[in-house]
C-alpha cells in the first residue's frame, strides 16, 4: 500500500451497509474524468505537446513529472524504429524503481509517424511491447501536423480518450 493512500472499506465486511449519501448515483465514466495524467516523452518529438494539447494533462516534456504534477504517468513515444526503441527501456526503469517516488506508469500512447499501415517489423515492436503493459494508438491525424488541435478526435483514439476522460 503506498504511503498517504486511504485505505478502502474492507470488501468481506457483512452486515448493514449504512444509509447511502444523498443524491443521484455517479455515472461510471466520472471516476475517469476526474483522473489526471503527467505525459512523459521518451524521445524528442514524440507528440506529448500535442496529446495534452488535445487530451487535456500535464504536459512533462522529457522530464519526469514534478511533485505538484499528477502522479499517473503515460509514456509517450513516436511508432518509427527509434522511438519504439526507447519504450522498453523506460519501462524497465518503473519496474526497477529508478523513477521518482510515487510516479505510477498507467499505460504507453504511441503516436503514429506517418500515414498508413506500419511496416512489419515496426508493428512486432509494438505485439512486444503491449505483452508487457497496455497500449494506446494514436493515428496519424493531418490537422495535428497543421496546427489545428480542435475538432473531432479519429475513431482510433477513442480508447485514450475515455481513458483520459477527453472523450466528448
Amino acid at each position: 500500500m503506498r504511503t498517504g493512500m486511504r485505505q478502502g472499506p474492507e470488501i468481506w465486511t457483512r452486515g448493514p451497509v449504512g444509509v447511502p449519501e444523498p443524491g443521484p448515483p455517479k455515472p461510471s465514466h466520472a471516476r475517469a474524468a476526474a483522473r489526471r495524467f503527467s505525459r512523459a516523452g521518451v524521445h524528442g518529438g514524440a507528440g506529448v505537446s500535442t496529446l495534452a494539447a488535445v487530451h487535456g494533462g500535464h504536459d512533462s516534456d522529457r522530464v519526469w513529472p514534478g511533485p505538484g504534477d499528477p502522479r499517473s504517468v503515460l509514456l509517450v513515444a513516436r511508432t518509427h524504429a527509434s522511438g519504439l526503441e526507447t519504450v522498453v527501456p523506460a519501462v524497465e526503469m518503473f519496474r526497477r524503481g529508478e523513477v521518482p517516488y510515487g510516479l505510477d506508469l498507467d499505460a504507453v500512447v504511441l503516436v503514429a509517424d506517418a500515414p498508413g499501415r506500419l511496416p512489419r517489423p515496426l508493428s512486432q515492436r509494438i505485439r512486444r511491447i503491449e505483452s508487457v503493459i497496455d497500449v494506446y494508438r494514436v493515428p496519424w491525424v493531418p490537422e495535428w501536423r497543421l496546427g489545428g488541435l480542435g475538432g473531432r478526435l479519429p475513431r482510433e483514439a477513442g480508447p485514450l480518450a475515455r481513458l483520459t476522460g477527453s472523450a466528448g
